[in-house]
Formats: C-alpha cells, sequence, structure tokens
C-alpha cells in the first residue's frame, strides 16, 4: 500500500546532492570472546538480518517520486527486494588499528545511498584484532539509513530489532509467528498517470485539511501568545560565518571521545540547575574555542548550534518517519571560563525550551503539509545552492541522542562502544551525534574533510576542553566550598547557638577530605588555552 512522506521526511530527498548524502547512521565495537555463536558465516548472518529486519517496515520499502515535484513522494513495497545487497560484509586486512576503521567508515559513508531500492545499508567489519578491549575476530556494524526514513529517535527501533539483553540471541520466531512478519503481496508500481491523479485528489482535500488544523490549533496558538508574555527571550545575534560554513565536499572525517557520565554529572554541580545537556554543550564550545584559537579564526561572537528536539506525543513514541523541531543555541565559545560558559548555555537552554513549548512545535508541523511539494523541492534546491557562499542561520548541529544503560548483544556479541554519524548540508559541515551507553558519553563528530584536515587535533581540542572544565569546576567547587561557613554569621547573630556549632562540625568533616584546595585566582584562570597541534 502507497504511504506518502511527510513535508519534513520529503525536505530530505530535496536536500540531498552528490556530495551531501542525507543519510545517518552510527559505527559500533562489539566483542566476540563470549559470544555463543561461533564463527560468523556467511549463512549465519544473512539469517540473523532475515530474521530481524522482518518487523522492520522500512526494511522492504523504496521511494517513488511524483512527476515534476507536483507532490511528496510514496513509499512502495520494492518487488525486487534483495538482502544480500543490503548487507555486505568487509574485511579489513587483519589486525586492523582504530584508524583503518575510521578510514573505512568515512569512505563508506560518504557515499550516497540508492534511492532506486530501499534506502538502507548495513556493513559488518571483520579484521580488528589491533583494537584495544576488543578480543581476536570481533566486528563492527556500521548502519546507514536515509534521513527520510528515521531520524535519531525513530532508528532506535532498529537498534532494538537488532540487539538482545543476553548473549544468547532470541529464538527465531515460530511458523505461525513469522508468518505474520512477512511483508505482503507487493503492490503494483503506479504510473505517473496514477500519481498524478492521487495528487489532484490530495489537492481536493486540502481546504478541509487546512480547516481542521486551524480548528484544531486556534487554541494552541491563545495558550503560546499568552506563555510567551512570561518568557525570558535569548537576546538575537548576528551568526558568525566560519570555517564550517563553507561548500562542503563528497569527502568525510570522524572522530570520537568517551567519557563516563558520572564525571559528566559531576560538571554541572558547578552551575545550579544546569543538565548533563548543558555540560555536554559547553564541552563541544570549549573544544571549538580550542581549536579555532589555534587556527586564528575565534571569532568574538559565539558560534551557534542547532539542537534537534524530538516532539513525538506519547502515543507516536513508535512511529516512524521525522517528528523534530530545533533549538537554535548560542553556545559561548567567545566566553573563556568553562563555568561562565556552562551558567550562559543553562541560561540560553532554558529559554529556549521555553519559547519551544510556547509556540508548540508539532502545530508548525502540522502546518507545513500545505506547502506544496514543488514549492519545497525548489526552496531546498535553492537553499543548498546557496548555502555555501551566504550568511548562515547556524554554525553546526549538536544531537544528543540517549541510549541504553544496559549490555546489548548482537549476534551472541556484546556492544562494547557505539559512535553516532549524522549528514552535512551545503553551508553546514559540521554535526556532532552525542550517545551515551552502559555509563559512557561518547561525542562525535562528522565533518567536511577540507573543513577539519586533522580530526585528531580536533578530537584533542574536545579532550583538552574536557579537562580544563574539569580542573574550573574543582576549583569553583572549592571555592564555593571554603566561602559556605561565612554565610552562618548572621545565623550567629540571631542568638541561635546550636546551629553554628552543626555548621563547624559539618565544616570540619568535610576538611580531610578537600586536600589542596585551589585559590579564586587559579579558577578564574584561562584554562581554554589551544593545545599543541599534533604533528
Amino acid at each position: 500500500m502507497l504511504k506518502q512522506l511527510s513535508p519534513q521526511d520529503a525536505s530530505f530527498i530535496y536536500l540531498e546532492t552528490p556530495a551531501t548524502p542525507m543519510h545517518i547512521g552510527s559505527l559500533a565495537l562489539y566483542d566476540t570472546s563470549e559470544s555463543p555463536f561461533g564463527e560468523l558465516t556467511e549463512k549465519k548472518i544473512m539469517d540473523f538480518f532475515s530474521q530481524r529486519l522482518r518487523a522492520w517496515p522500512n526494511a522492504r520499502q523504496r521511494l517513488v517520486r511524483v512527476p515534476m515535484e507536483a507532490d511528496y513522494p510514496y513509499w512502495i513495497e520494492d518487488r525486487d527486494f534483495d538482502i544480500e545487497y543490503h548487507i555486505r560484509r568487509i574485511g579489513l586486512p587483519n589486525p586492523a588499528s582504530v584508524e583503518e576503521l575510521q578510514t573505512l567508515a568515512e569512505r563508506i559513508f560518504a557515499r550516497p545511498l540508492d534511492l532506486a531500492r530501499p534506502p538502507w545499508e548495513i556493513y559488518v567489519i571483520e579484521g580488528l584484532d589491533k583494537i584495544p578491549g576488543l578480543a581476536p575476530n570481533s566486528f563492527a556494524l556500521l548502519t546507514k539509513t536515509h534521513h527520510a526514513a528515521v531520524d535519531g529517535a525513530s532508528g532506535f527501533h532498529l537498534v532494538q530489532l537488532l540487539h538482545d539483553l543476553q548473549a544468547q540471541a532470541a529464538d527465531a520466531p515460530s511458523s505461525a509467528e513469522a508468518a505474520t512478519q512477512q511483508p505482503s503481496s507487493a503492490d503494483p508500481v503506479p504510473t505517473d498517470l496514477e500519481l498524478l491523479f492521487r495528487t489532484g485528489l490530495n489537492n481536493l482535500r486540502q481546504p478541509l485539511r487546512f480547516a481542521k488544523v486551524l480548528a484544531e490549533s486556534t487554541g494552541m496558538i491563545s495558550s503560546a501568545v499568552a506563555s510567551l508574555k512570561d518568557v525570558e527571550r535569548p537576546p538575537m545575534q548576528m551568526v558568525p560565518k566560519t570555517r564550517f560554513n563553507g561548500r562542503v565536499s563528497s569527502h568525510r572525517v570522524m572522530r570520537w571521545v568517551n567519557y563516563p557520565i558520572s564525571e559528566i554529572g559531576a560538571l554541572r554541580e558547578s552551575v545550579p540547575g544546569a543538565s548533563i545537556n548543558d555540560v555536554i554543550l559547553t564541552l563541544c564550545a570549549g573544544g571549538l574555542r580550542n581549536y579555532l584559537l589555534a587556527k586564528n579564526e575565534l571569532n568574538k561572537r559565539s558560534l551557534v548550534s542547532m539542537a534537534p528536539i524530538n516532539i513525538r506525543k506519547t502515543d507516536d513514541k513508535g512511529a516512524l518517519g521525522n517528528q523534530v523541531s530545533a533549538m537554535f543555541i548560542p553556545i559561548g565559545t567567545h566566553i573563556a571560563d568553562p563555568i561562565e560558559r556552562l551558567a550562559s548555555v543553562r541560561s540560553v537552554t532554558r529559554s529556549s525550551k521555553l519559547l519551544s513549548s510556547a509556540v508548540a512545535a508539532p502545530m508548525l508541523t502540522d502546518y507545513s503539509q500545505f506547502v506544496p511539494a514543488f514549492t519545497q523541492a525548489l526552496a531546498a534546491r535553492m537553499m543548498s545552492s546557496m548555502a555555501a557562499d551566504g550568511q548562515p542561520a547556524f554554525n553546526l548541529t549538536i544531537t544528543n541522542v540517549p541510549g541504553p544503560q544496559i549490555p546489548l548483544y548482537s549476534m551472541g556479541s556484546q556492544m562494547v562502544k557505539t559512535l553516532g554519524i549524522g549528514p552535512l548540508s551545503q553551508g553546514m559541515g559540521l554535526i556532532m551525534p552525542i550517545t551515551s551507553y552502559c555509563g559512557e558519553i561518547t561525542i562525535g563528530f562528522t565533518s567536511c574533510r577540507n573543513m577539519i584536515p586533522d580530526p585528531d587535533f580536533f578530537a584533542e581540542c574536545i579532550k583538552n576542553s574536557f579537562e580544563a572544565f574539569k580542573k574550573a569546576s574543582t576549583a569553583h567547587l572549592a571555592t564555593r566550598d571554603s566561602a559556605a561557613p561565612e554565610s552562618s554569621t548572621p545565623e550567629t547573630a540571631t542568638g541561635k547557638k546550636a546551629a553554628p556549632k552543626k555548621a563547624k562540625a559539618k565544616t570540619a568533616s568535610k576538611k580531610p577530605a578537600r586536600k589542596k584546595p585551589v585559590s579564586k585566582k587559579t579558577a578564574q584562570k584561562n584554562t581554554d588555552a589551544p593545545p599543541t597541534p599534533i604533528e
């Protein structure tokens, strides 16, 4: 049965160019040391994916475009679906290093998907015996799925299908269960005339749809206007143009750095009310500041990040496709002190979240369906051609997709690490996907090789940002703790003698744990100095 793409899903089709393919994905490493599967043969791999992907609606669906972009494209079941085209097994020269795996992933991810087939590919990569922490014969999975089919949240459905909660994989479905998972008989491919006829029917229904959406949103608009009166709006500023906002080539670089969630969480104590997401934005900003300082390209104005927001309702948690809005956040790259930068980010994200809630992002998505497909396609092409030379709306994308905090297993092997990979568009050549798994946060980045020719150095800049933040946080908290007893002086003046004694006892108990308090002077020092470039 034909299913039409939403305007938001279709936008990723229209934005795609040979240099900027619009697919998202991940790279995950698996340890086979406790796998009950034994050697991974071609048959075992194909049987595993054939079974698991039966329950993934996108697995067999390809795109059909309406002539002259008169309407949005449709999903249709691929009558010539061949899973062996989509599941690919690659062996690196063994033993391969992390750097060799990264290079392979960059090259695979730079190539566009074939939109005449279901737009997804999964690569099983072997030969990783040189990677620390992995047993011999371990493997990696690299996934590519077009953004028109999934976003970060709906893509998690695929992760669930390919993983188990224990090393022993789930039993194969019974014949009755498997029958319910088998795709229905494929519909015939519609002709151009049939697609145009559907377009005419859709146009006839548009006035009724518009009236319905307008009626449903009237109360929402009134509520939004009332809410905006009480919202502290972040100040408007001109977005600076950086090396990440030029013409994007077809070459990619990607790296990642990892930190325990506990250490990231500890940093938010520096600013009351700060979230882990605020800390991550602050860390990324510090890495960008370090990198641009080293290149003598740091702007006096803050870089602005676009942060996608999942706007799914509770009833839509399992829905596929894209249901996202966005926040635009000045991330404080112009602020040297990490604590001040975190305070600035916290203030901006709080205001942005209130604004996003007030303007009812889902309502804006509802109205987007009334933009003609031809208009949106033309606008997307114009934007792609002009974005590289024009004024950027934002500098980069930072997207946070929380993951499971329990071990996952695929084909009997435990996932050790996972890295998110995102798409680039003309004028926006840097995306930093943030993932979390089993108590660890991974800060990754995907960029154009011409914009970040030294990705290892950029990764080092992020690491130095973390160390500077950690040092400043320790000094800040130590200074704040040492100043705490002074606040008990007014209470003493009231004549309540018991309270000062408790405060002193509590302070005394803390002193042994604080061996070398860092002075205020040290805390205020610019700890974000750029690192020495890697040769």
